[in-house]
């Protein structure tokens, strides 16, 4: 195992709680509020849209990414330990009101993530017989602002490309170890082996990859967490009393541990569902759809899905438990012993192989979003080669063989700076998702089914519209 206790670990611990804790939380709910206001509530009024619009076949038609495999990659990178283990802990640090805060962060990032979805679907181009966008497209294309570009696209591939890929590596071989006593190496190598050959097949591989094994995996995660809460029915409104009272209540107040309540449900639900930090909006722009808002929605519903359905699930088997209050236990092994708890010692089991599905969609999904932003860099071949092998191999097995403390120190640095980057392209051109959904808005008024987009809605931005002007 590699140190996690030295000097460097130390430093960038205390540098990613200085930013998150003094810089991005804030950063990020203005925004949100901002955004909630500025598309009058859209995470709201549009929710039905956002469901219909799964079904949109513009992509499938052509043969392209449709509009649910791009929320299906979206959600698969998502949809990770933080779902199990991160609620977890949440919990086990701020107590039961800490899912509190996770919901209105999600409720809140709802509408960034559709103004960022947006951006990158307006300023997509054309890759082949795909497309490419993201955060460093719009902020080069939209801010020409070259040098921001190129440092979020570096950070992007650190942070998700290789650094995150780790992490999640971590912690399959951590659980497969404990259900089963597999060796941590072998898991690696064999993990290493299957996602690189889905990732050398490109954003169709894994798109079709992932639109299989996250539905699967989230309604079975789900159907396991409505079971528990059938079998507990007469708790539920106690569970709902105890998330609302220990979010607000006078006796966490008085004991100064409000502040902490708060500040760790909303950094989990922020790296849980990733709304503002410019992840999502990288395959976000891949889907063929007639008008940018559409994907927009659709992301929008990633958000949900993630924290307000996954999350919740793992937040009400904990609390129903009641092993929270447990000081011995916290993350995985909470999870874990909850589930023990409820319906026996499979429930250990379960948790290793959903943690398997949950983490591996991630890995392959984040070859993606590496990809995606070498490309923007450079179009030599042999460097996206290079990256692929970095990421699906060594990364992994680094992931396999370190400690989570180390990696997620590296990772929760990159992340911070990465969203704040974002949060520069967003605010600077949410203006154009504004006049985007009063469009989409106007010509579901005017009673057309399938709004469409045209480069002259926005004449001043016209020229940089590469796709739309096609």
């Amino acid at each position: 195992m590699f140190a996690a206790d030295g000097w460097l670990n130390v430093a960038l611990t205390a540098f990613c709680d200085f930013l998150w804790a003094y810089i991005l939380i804030g950063a990020l709910i203005v925004c949100g509020l901002y955004f909630t206001v500025r598309t009058r509530f859209v995470q709201f009024r549009m929710l039905g849209e956002m469901v219909r619009l799964l079904a949109d076949p513009a992509g499938r038609k052509h043969r392209r990414i449709s509009s649910f495999q791009a929320f299906a990659v979206s959600v698969a990178t998502r949809v990770g330990t933080g779902n199990l283990a991160g609620v977890a802990t949440a919990i086990a640090i701020g107590g039961p009101g800490a899912v509190f805060w996770m919901w209105i962060i999600a409720i809140i990032g709802g509408a960034t993530a559709f103004v960022e979805s947006t951006l990158a679907q307006l300023y997509k181009r054309r890759d082949g017989e795909s497309f490419v966008g993201g955060p460093a497209y719009y902020i080069m294309h939209g801010m020409h602002c070259r040098w921001l570009a190129v440092v979020f696209a570096v950070l992007m591939i650190l942070t998700f490309g290789l650094s995150y890929n780790s992490i999640q590596s971590n912690t399959i071989c951590s659980a497969m170890n404990h259900a089963f006593g597999f060796d941590n190496l072998t898991v690696g190598v064999i993990l290493a082996a299957v996602g690189t050959f889905i990732a050398f097949g490109g954003i169709r591989r894994i798109a079709h990859v992932s639109s299989v094994l996250v539905p699967i995996m989230a309604v079975g995660y789900f159907i396991l967490a409505l079971v528990v809460v059938v079998m507990n029915y007469d708790e539920i409104p106690d569970i709902f009393e105890l998330i609302v009272e220990s979010a607000f209540g006078l006796e966490q107040f008085a004991g100064g541990s409000l502040g902490v309540t708060m500040m760790v449900g909303i950094k989990r639900g922020l790296f849980s569902n990733e709304a503002g930090e410019g992840s999502a909006p990288n395959v976000a722009a891949t889907a063929h759809v007639s008008h940018p808002v559409k994907q927009g929605l659709v992301q929008a519903l990633g958000v949900y899905t993630d924290t307000l359905l996954v999350c919740s699930c793992t937040a009400f088997i904990i609390l129903i438990s009641g092993l929270y209050t447990d000081p011995s236990l916290n993350g995985i092994a909470l999870t874990q012993s909850a589930l023990n708890s409820e319906i026996g010692s499979t429930g250990t089991i379960f948790v290793a192989i959903a943690i398997f599905l949950f983490a591996f969609s991630s890995i392959i999904g984040n070859y993606y979003y590496g990809e995606a932003n070498i490309r923007f860099l450079t179009d030599k071949r042999w460097v996206v080669t290079v990256f692929r092998v970095l990421s699906g191999t060594v990364m992994v097995i680094f992931g396999a063989v370190a400690s989570l403390e180390l990696v997620w120190s590296l990772g929760d640095v990159c992340m911070a700076l990465l969203t704040a980057c974002n949060l520069v392209g967003i605010a600077y051109l949410g203006k154009y998702a504004f006049r985007l959904l009063d469009d989409y808005r106007r010509q579901k008024r005017a009673g057309m089914a399938d709004p469409v987009f045209h480069a002259s809605t926005l004449p001043e931005a016209a020229p940089d519209l590469d796709t739309w002007n096609e």
